[in-house]
């Protein structure tokens, strides 16, 4: 992150007029004044950008490449330019608008990432590559862009996003261009392509000089004696690099018998962490790994996990960090040495060698500017060859005695690497970048939406893109399938004359800016809303299952309640006595819950008739914040439920995300109070896991108001009570919970909740076996968790609340009482039930 807070706005000259070398000594003065002294490449980028060349700088990691991209900003702004800076994902978007902020203040820069625009006519703009490409499509060269800074430009190769990297550099022939990248490969083609489009000179900047030089090394020793030998060379911290959370989290595990830090260290540690909440489950493991001074980092975590881990790191306290290869996009800690305990991975659908580039993204990260003067990359030969190794060392050099050496066979589907795979992939140059361009309806609806002729903007979209002939061919087919479609749909109609603004094709229907990137199928949500009854029970939760279903499906979470389904199946069958061969076969069909499919499907393809685009993205219909309110579970029962402790922070990304959908894709007409009451429960729920998530997209709103920057330690949140209607329904679930799993008869789980109240398992049990003397069932469905059988009085501290059951025969005198320690769920963060009695009570309904 760039220090020093909006000073860099006072070195903008007072003439847009400026020559170059007046910007140049402009920024480098600044530079000076924050003790900061630029490396040679990041002086001649700077000099070709403020001369208004294109500039390709490919440096190693840690090069200061940010430091150039806010020059480039700086000659934009004084020269009254427009300029753009986009990254791949939307966290690393967010993190660069906060540091442009501090250092050009907030009326000087905006974001546009599709779930948030901010101050979006601001002379400086952060946004995510396909915002970009949608401007780029829909006003090609006369786009109010005039310079344009591609941050993390390898993922121009991406299969599946890189098109949006690639169409900006074939429209916006008007832009200066800078591509930023450690593993750009060879660019020569960019090089050339750039200086025909745009007309400027384009300046290569490359330097396999690293600030800090690495040390590469093959270890031959057990992955924890290498790291006792790195903990003892002076070479931490060390980030231990495995390709999968679960190996990364029992590695880190296992490190705990191993003395990382003193007593001293640890220390400092407990006092660092301070008063810090780590809720149940991961969160406790976490907190005992830290305080050992070992930390993990992956994108399964909470955010508020992940950057306690690099403030950790930062402060120099922690010695091992164990996580996976992707190092935690975005993450600035000194790392001095990169463990890579293998040189394979899972791509999705095979096991596979690294490639050079991924190799080198990995490894770079080794040696931070600023902290060390060396850093190392260390790999480790695989499991089974080193203890074959070993085995062999002890017979010594004896033939025979080699021969009777019983060797370990690598694991079934293992594959293998090498020292010579890793002296390869040390060697090797970063794979040529290769043209990911794709045809869509929504690239067609931008271009014809564009004033001017729609057939020669695609024909040279077509024909002269980075792809082959081949290539180029398929493509040419694809879209005019797509306009023939659309054509036919209604939503395009040919003119007899072109209009005012030159089109002899137009678009029929009004699309907003973001209708191909902010959830595509919100609009079919809406739509989808107007066919539910309000008054229906299930109202709310049938619109939440709407909005699930357009929303991206949170793999790990389905995969989990699949899992749990198939078992419980299971048992099912074998207590019904099926025979195993059908047992399997009807397990096929067995799946994670999809509520409202056949509804939803059948109006989809209603739907799709009129809006030909929307077959580009998937309906996925879905239950998790659904499954989450039916079970009545609060977060940490939910993520205990599934096991899904190393993906909790995927189940709270998601959890935000279809409250920030609820918030702003229901209508207000469509949101009854108990709708309200619902989308107030989820976001109070995602703001107390971690407030982080809903505090940065409200307060992107008003950037300027709170000093705090993205990297910034969130203050604690407020207490759980003070939210009055999310705590009513967080009260209402937790009695509800109780009532779903007494209709269950799960005493086990009932004593679990409130065994240290004096209500364990047989207390539960004794007390409901009257009612199931009276009755055969507990209801627990829509009408079961409705208002009318919930009873609280707030006039008290603590509340005092009644649980109605919903009995067959429509008495409605038994139930749950309890009270509510408000002081005891602020500090807990949940509501906090005491069970005062489960009794039959006269004249309460």
């Amino acid at each position: 992150m760039i220090e020093g807070a909006m000073t860099l706005t006072d070195q903008l000259p007072a003439s847009p007029e400026t020559d170059a070398d007046t910007l140049f000594e402009s920024f480098v003065s600044w530079t000076a004044e924050q003790d900061i002294e630029l490396y040679p490449a990041q002086e001649e980028a700077l000099m070709e950008v403020v001369s208004g060349s294109n500039v390709i700088l490919s440096t190693p990691t840690g090069s200061g490449k940010s430091l150039v991209a806010v020059g480039a900003h700086f000659a934009a702004l004084a020269s009254k330019r427009r300029s753009f800076y986009t990254a791949p994902i939307k966290a690393l978007v967010s993190e660069k608008f906060f540091a442009l902020v501090d250092v050009f203040g907030p009326d000087n820069v905006g974001m546009m990432t599709g779930d948030s625009n901010v101050n979006p006519d601001a002379p400086i703009i952060c946004c995510t590559a396909e915002i970009l490409a949608n401007i780029a499509l829909r006003d090609g060269a006369r786009a109010e862009v005039d310079q344009v800074v591609m941050d993390e430009f390898h993922f121009y190769a991406d299969p599946e996003r890189g098109w949006a990297w690639q169409v900006p550099l074939l429209e916006l022939t008007q832009v200066q261009f800078m591509l930023m990248s450690a593993t750009l490969g060879d660019v020569s083609h960019f090089e050339k392509d750039l200086t025909r489009r745009t007309g400027r000179e384009t300046a290569v900047v490359s330097s396999a000089e690293r600030p800090v030089p690495l040390t590469f090394r093959y270890a031959m020793t057990p992955l924890h004696e290498t790291i006792e030998e790195l903990l003892g060379g002076n070479q931490a911290p060390i980030y231990v690099v495995y390709f999968n959370q679960a190996s990364a989290l029992e590695q880190a595990q296992a490190l705990v018998s191993m003395k990382v830090a003193s007593r001293e260290q640890r220390d400092r540690i407990a006092e660092a962490i301070g008063d810090f909440r780590f809720t149940a489950g991961f969160g406790k493991t976490l907190s005992r790994l830290l305080r050992h001074g070992i930390g993990v980092h992956h994108a399964g975590m909470l955010p508020k996990y992940r950057r306690l881990v690099e403030q950790l790191a930062q402060a120099g306290l922690l010695k091992v960090i164990c996580g996976t290869d992707t190092l935690g996009v975005g993450i600035n800690v000194p790392i001095r040495t990169v463990l890579l305990t293998g040189l394979t991975k899972f791509d999705g659908n095979r096991t596979r060698h690294l490639k050079a580039r991924e190799f080198h993204q990995v490894a770079g990260r080794a040696g931070r500017a600023g902290y060390d003067t060396a850093g190392y990359v260390v790999v480790q030969a695989p499991e089974h060859v080193i203890e074959n190794e070993r085995a062999l060392a002890k017979v010594g050099e004896d033939p025979k005695k080699r021969r009777k050496v019983t060797r370990k066979k690598a694991p079934d589907g293992f594959v293998s690497w090498s020292e010579k795979t890793f002296d390869k992939l040390v060697e090797a140059e970063p794979e040529p970048l290769r043209s990911s361009f794709v045809v869509s309806h929504a690239m067609l609806l931008n271009v014809i939406d564009r004033p001017g002729d729609a057939f020669e903007a695609m024909r040279h979209l077509l024909t002269d893109n980075h792809e082959d002939r081949p290539s180029q061919r398929r493509h040419i087919l694809r879209a005019i399938a797509i306009y023939r479609a659309l054509l036919a749909a209604g939503v395009v109609e040919r003119l007899d004359e072109p209009d005012e603004q030159g089109r002899s094709v137009r678009v029929t229907v009004d699309l907003q800016f973001d209708f191909a990137l902010n959830q595509p199928l919100s609009p079919f949500a809406l739509a989808a809303i107007e066919l539910l009854d309000s008054e229906s029970p299930s109202y709310v939760l049938d619109v939440v299952s709407i909005i699930e279903a357009t929303l991206d499906n949170p793999r790990q979470v389905l995969s989990a309640q699949q899992f749990k389904a198939r078992g419980e199946a299971v048992a099912q069958m074998k207590a019904d006595g099926i025979e195993y061969e059908e047992r399997m076969e009807l397990l096929e069909d067995v799946t994670y819950p999809q509520p409202l499919a056949e509804m939803l499907e059948a109006a989809y393809e209603t739907y799709r008739q009129g809006h030909p685009w929307v077959s580009e993205h998937e309906l996925s219909p879905k239950s998790v914040a659904r499954d989450m309110s039916e079970r009545a579970m609060n977060f940490v029962e939910f993520v205990n439920h599934y096991n899904l402790a190393r993906s909790e922070g995927l189940v709270l990304r998601y959890l935000a995300d279809v409250y920030k959908a609820l918030r702003h894709t229901v209508p207000d007409d469509a949101k009854t109070e108990e709708m309200e009451d619902f989308i107030e429960w989820l976001g109070e729920l995602v703001r107390q896991v971690d407030s982080s998530l809903l505090d940065e997209w409200e307060r992107l709103k008003n950037p300027g108001g709170a000093g705090a920057t993205s990297t910034s330690t969130p203050e604690a949140p407020t207490g759980v009570t003070a939210n009055k209607r999310a705590f009513r329904v967080q009260v209402r679930n937790a009695l509800f919970r109780r009532v779903e799993l007494a209709a269950r008869r799960r005493y086990e789980e009932l004593g679990e909740l409130d065994g240290d109240n004096g209500w364990d398992a047989d207390e539960w049990a004794d007390a409901l076996e009257e009612y199931f003397e009276q009755h055969d069932e507990i209801g627990a469905g829509a009408d079961a968790r409705g208002p009318a059988l919930f009873m609280l009085d707030e006039s008290s501290d603590p509340w005092v609340v009644r649980q109605i059951f919903e009995d067959p025969a429509g008495d409605k005198d038994w139930g749950i009482s309890a009270e509510i320690d408000l002081a005891a769920s602020d500090e807990a963060g949940a509501a906090v039930v005491r069970v005062t009695a489960v009794d039959q009570l006269q004249g309460i309904a």
